[in-house]
């Protein structure tokens, strides 16, 4: 993959935009991906790291991901420059059935650096808006300077067919900030989006997934209706290292998209 642009969204956390070299792959890439699915990144001679394909399905003719400096690999992939080539294996794992969110209500829910996997399925549904009803998002981060695609949250914001809730943890906002403040989940609750004939998509750190689901069962949603990916848990992504596994499930290989309904049949001790 070339690398043909690169965008820093947060401290510590970067974005970049990979176009393939082949065009054949480029083909293959197209008919396979779906959002939700997931890559391996990689630099020569340091290795590979795993994460979402963070741009929609609509926009295949090239990858975006977006990741966190928090290692060997992530610190090269952060350290390359626009011209650099580098690699991508996949895509592997599923996908958020989004024909199934016809003529529904959407609901996102995404926290900090979870938004991007979040972030490939709005996009999906935006570039189709007809197909759906009201669009739902909320995205908090622990502070202002921790929100990522601050550009496109702006543009989320401004359409009068998008409702933008954003919120940061008490102690995290500027003094120019207007959005509201404190934990997601307790911003869900206020913010009491409709359950009936919505979908809700959910990404976030582990503590925030368990208190945002226990609020959307608050509200009536059914497990059946709510979305999570649990890209987080893997590591080789092609189910090798044995080190995603949750209790009997291989998230890369079973996920890492899943209804509510599936994980909380899962062991909770192993998430």
């Amino acid at each position: 993959m070339n690398i043909v642009a690169t965008r820093d969204e947060a401290p510590g956390v970067r974005t970049m935009r990979l176009e393939f070299q082949d065009p054949l792959e480029l083909e293959k890439f197209k008919q396979a991906y779906r959002t939700g699915m997931f890559g391996l990144y990689g630099i020569y001679g340091e290795g590979e790291s795993t994460f979402c394909v963070a741009s929609p399905e609509t926009r295949n003719d090239y990858i975006e991901c977006t990741f966190r400096k928090s290692g060997r690999v992530t610190a090269a992939l952060a350290s390359a420059e626009i011209g650099d080539l580098m690699t991508f294996r996949g895509p592997y794992g599923n996908r958020f059935p989004i024909e199934e969110f016809h003529g529904k209500n959407l609901l996102f829910i995404a926290g900090g650096i979870a938004l991007p996997p979040t972030r490939s399925v709005i996009w999906s549904c935006l570039d189709q808006r007809d197909k759906f009803g009201k669009i739902t998002i909320v995205y908090g981060a622990r502070t202002v300077a921790d929100l990522v695609y601050k550009q496109e949250l702006e543009e989320w914001e401004k359409r009068d067919d998008v409702e933008l809730v954003l919120t940061v943890d008490p102690g995290g906002e500027t003094p120019d900030w207007k959005h509201r403040v404190g934990f997601v989940p307790t911003i869900l609750e206020e913010a009491a989006p409709a359950a009936g004939n919505c979908v809700a998509v959910l990404c976030g750190p582990p503590i925030m997934i368990k208190f945002t689901l226990a609020s959307l069962k608050k509200l009536g949603f059914e497990e059946e209706n709510v979305y999570t990916t649990l890209e987080n848990r893997m590591k080789c992504g092609i189910g090798k290292c044995g080190r995603c596994n949750v209790g009997s499930v291989y998230v890369c290989k079973e996920g890492p998209v899943f209804t509510a309904a599936e994980v909380s049949a899962m062991p909770q001790a192993d998430l």
